[in-house]
């Protein structure tokens, strides 16, 4: 098994690390780290929201103003941890089963999603406008059921992470590498 790992920068400009996987030559793993959640900012966080309360406090002689600020921290903080702050994405990519979407939450949660190979139509990039700027993403075509040729849906990747072209030409590279192999599949095994 090959491993790799390369720094990125996502498109807000945050660091990100790529971290490639080759588990066989049709399994593929591709994984984007955010950085952890550093202790200095929860504390900077914690310790304005707590002093905005004492001085709510001493001015309204009321010591529920800081039992609610305690609570109300408390509960914001486990809400982020576990349904907002996402530290790492992946896809697994297995050329004759389909594709698997992983985002590993800072409470250590896991939502992992499967594609079955058989609804793939293509990997593609794709481009979005945004707040004046032109973002890219990386997304899954769909095939539509009724319609062979036709798209039934797209299935955005990476979208916590957010990584740069660059990045994403990576992964899109990787990725179709393996379709490749699964569209040549069906015709060599008919030349015989």
């Amino acid at each position: 098994m090959q491993s790799q790992e390369r720094p990125f920068r996502s498109a807000s400009g945050e660091p990100l690390a790529l971290r490639r996987r080759q588990h066989s030559a049709s399994c593929r793993e591709l994984a984007l780290r955010r950085p952890r959640l550093q202790l200095r900012s929860l504390s900077a966080v914690t310790s304005a929201v707590w002093l905005a309360a004492y001085g709510v406090f001493v001015l309204s002689e009321n010591s529920m103003v800081l039992s609610a600020a305690i609570f109300i921290t408390l509960v914001g903080l486990i809400i982020y941890l576990h349904f907002v702050k996402i530290d790492q994405e992946s896809l697994l990519v297995i050329g004759s089963l389909g594709i698997q979407l992983t985002s590993s939450y800072a409470s250590g949660k896991e939502s992992t999603t499967f594609i079955e190979m058989s609804r793939v139509k293509d990997v593609v990039i794709n481009e979005a406008i945004y707040m004046q700027k032109v973002i890219y993403y990386l997304c899954i075509l769909l095939k539509d059921p009724q319609d062979p040729q036709g798209v039934s849906e797209v299935v955005p990747l990476f979208q916590s992470s957010q990584p740069r072209l660059d990045c994403l030409m990576e992964v899109y590279k990787s990725c179709q590498e393996i379709l490749d192999q699964r569209k040549e599949a069906p015709q060599s095994s008919g030349i015989k």
